[in-house]
């Protein structure tokens, strides 16, 4: 046996002990002479055993000192960022979140692990732009859907969240049952599967959707209110007579003006929910497009002067209203 298998031996025992559930055995085992006292992974595992056996102050401290044996190591500022958010310092757990996005942007689970820790620290939007980022690195990974449903939830996007857990279970069935996971191999897995779990019973996450969703009631006020909007001012403009070009630059100017205000009431509009849309809901991502391309066909007439960029503005945001009015009554 090699000195490196010798050295290997006491963190494989807790490992394997940790997964049986004999959290103290594994403690004791990685804190005996055996095992390396400075070796960032031992300390690593010694701070993830601490934490599913509910000892967060035992887990930071294991934590700090993996961090400080390995700064820039991803697995010791996941599990310090763990550590924090178990034991309420929110600000601090945060702060390690933003360190994980630092130091690891193109890390799949750094990007997703921030994003749980930040979802829990109460920090929304950089959750939800890290929980984005972590399923762009990784659209295979279970994971990475299932913290994108649990920022989602606490972010009270609750379309988004079960959009998100729905493509989670395709990908992993097992998932609905992670919250019984023992041991430190699944923590992060286990732990997401809870968090989601307490959010759930403020709100549903799984197939039935949930009414009355902030953002979902910004996109049908943008759609409705934009689309007519755009349809009264068309018919202002051909109505216009021989002033209608210049009808049409004044329409054009307010209307975009009125969509940009309900469009900023739409929160990751651009970034996070219309990319969404055009990978699970296309024709709800086309009738938003279909408005917001309605003032530039008005301006489009006062260019050309024909009317049929009128006609177009006007059909093309009735078919967008029509696809919102339909849903409200499934």
């Amino acid at each position: 046996m090699t000195g490196d298998d010798d050295a290997d031996g006491p963190f494989h025992r807790a490992q394997l002990l940790a997964e049986l559930g004999r959290y103290d055995e594994a403690v004791e085992e990685l804190t005996s002479g055996s095992a390396a006292p400075d070796d960032a992974a031992v300390l690593t595992l010694l701070a993830r055993v601490h934490l599913v056996a509910g000892r967060p102050a035992e887990a930071l401290a294991a934590a700090d000192s993996a961090s400080a044996a390995a700064p820039d190591a991803v697995a010791p500022l996941v599990a310090r960022g763990f550590a924090l958010t178990d034991l309420e310092r929110y600000a601090e757990a945060a702060g390690a979140a933003d360190r994980l996005l630092a130091v690891a942007p193109a890390d799949p689970y750094a990007q997703r692990a921030a994003a749980g820790i930040l979802a829990e620290a109460r920090n929304g939007q950089p959750a939800l732009h890290a929980a984005w980022r972590g399923v762009e690195l990784a659209l295979d990974e279970p994971q990475a859907h299932l913290v994108l449903a649990l920022v989602a939830a606490r972010l009270h996007l609750f379309d988004l969240a079960e959009r998100a857990y729905r493509e989670a279970l395709r990908l992993d069935p097992e998932l609905a049952e992670a919250g019984r996971d023992p041991g430190v191999i699944r923590l992060e897995r286990r732990r997401w599967a809870e968090a989601l779990e307490r959010v759930s019973e403020l709100a549903t996450v799984e197939p039935v959707r949930a009414a009355a969703l902030p953002v979902e009631e910004g996109v049908r006020r943008l759609v409705l209110a934009g689309g007519a909007w755009t349809a009264v001012g068309s018919l202002l403009v051909a109505l216009a007579g021989g002033l209608s070009r210049v009808v049409a630059v004044l329409v054009a100017g307010t209307v975009g003006l009125a969509l940009w205000r309900l469009a900023a009431r739409v929160p990751g509009l651009r970034q996070e929910v219309l990319p969404e849309l055009r990978r699970t809901d296309r024709p709800m991502a086309l009738a938003i497009g279909a408005v917001l391309a309605g003032p530039l066909l008005i301006l489009l007439y006062a260019l050309v002067g024909t009317p049929w960029p009128l006609v177009a503005a006007i059909a093309v945001v009735t078919a967008a209203a029509l696809t919102v009015v339909t849903r409200l009554f499934r």
